[in-house]
């Protein structure tokens, strides 16, 4: 993303439960097809897509329960707030998604929602094996550790 001192470019939603509940193997961005009403409600914030996620179906790639809130001021020709959104990526990309998920088993997760530098709308999908519960004990001690060392080193120090 470009600096802070860009007007444009603004983090609107981040899914920070997808990285404890998954192993991000990779990562790639994506356009989103949205109506007018929800790029003003994204201007104003209201978005949450952690319980979203991307799916391959009929060629092309759609997020899924993704959820942007109305925009009052445009009452009657408004959008829903969960419906289905297409996503944009190159056919390369999309047969790559396509192959991970069909063949391999991993799942498109949504990580970050953001303005880019120039205005639009874009999305940060992560590609993921989901975690086992020993796995997620194992996160939670890390970062319980990390945490601990980096008290322990300001107190030294």
């Amino acid at each position: 993303m470009a600096e802070k001192s860009d007007p444009n470019s603004k983090l609107i939603a981040e899914n920070r439960r997808a990285r404890f509940d998954y192993h991000i193997e990779e990562d790639l961005e994506a356009g989103i097809m949205l109506m007018g009403s929800e790029v003003k409600s994204l201007r104003q914030g209201g978005c949450n897509i952690g319980e979203s996620y991307a799916s391959v179906e009929g060629g092309e790639l759609w997020l899924i329960n993704g959820y942007i809130a109305p925009y009052l001021p445009a009452k009657t020709w408004g959008h829903e707030e969960r419906r289905r959104r297409k996503l944009l990526v190159s056919k390369r990309e999309l047969s790559r998604l396509w192959n991970a998920t069909a063949r391999e088993g991993m799942t498109i997760v949504p990580l970050k929602m953001y303005f880019n530098d120039r205005g639009m709308v874009k999305l940060k999908l992560g590609i993921a094996k989901g975690k086992k519960l020993a796995d997620k004990r194992e996160t939670s001690a890390k970062r319980d550790w990390d945490r601990q060392k980096a008290r322990l080193l300001k107190q030294n120090g």
